[in-house]
């Protein structure tokens, strides 16, 4: 199979089965990214951060990295188009039947199923993606000793707690960008 083709039928895998949002489907996006040997965990992690703190919606925005990475402007369109076109159809076959389905228990009954299996997905993808920003690939215990480790958490607190301080997200990732150019220069 070319890697076009392959990139498309990835990422509209990812799409179809992505719910809840682009935090949800990280662990289908590493999973595919790593096990294809497109990238690295860690060219993933930046690559996540830039995502952030660019306009778009998350879910396009790695598609489109990820495929303009492994096959240029042709792989971003087709991977960016795969990661879209799932949704587009559900958002079509959804908007034409909504009404008649709207109060039926089948699908408030999914829906309550879904909500959990989508938190445990962004959970997922918090524990595997922290563990390669916090501990660089290394142990627990070397991790212990190392002095970016302390600082990358230091950053985590510092955003967390301004996240529950309701700072508005844009000062977050200024004030986070601007932090981590500051130690990337003094280390």
């Amino acid at each position: 199979m070319s890697l076009l083709l392959e990139l498309f039928l990835t990422f509209f895998k990812i799409g179809l089965f992505t719910f809840g949002g682009g935090y949800a489907m990280l662990p289908l996006v590493e999973n595919a990214v790593i096990t294809n040997k497109w990238m690295t965990a860690n060219e993933l992690v930046n690559f996540i951060a830039v995502s952030e703190s660019t306009p778009g919606p998350f879910a396009v925005n790695t598609a489109t990295f990820v495929g303009m990475c492994t096959k240029g402007i042709p792989g971003a369109l087709l991977a960016t188009l795969g990661v879209v076109l799932p949704s587009f159809i559900v958002i079509l076959i959804v908007a034409h039947y909504f009404n008649q389905f709207r109060n039926a228990k089948v699908v408030k009954g999914m829906m309550k199923g879904l909500r959990p299996t989508v938190v445990g997905m962004i959970a997922y993808a918090i524990v595997t993606l922290s563990s390669t920003v916090f501990l660089n690939g290394t142990t627990l215990l070397k991790a212990a000793y190392n002095i970016k480790t302390y600082l990358a958490l230091a950053i985590f607190g510092i955003m967390a707690f301004l996240s529950f301080k309701k700072v508005h997200p844009i000062i977050i990732i200024i004030i986070s960008g601007a932090l981590g150019i500051l130690i990337g220069a003094l280390i």
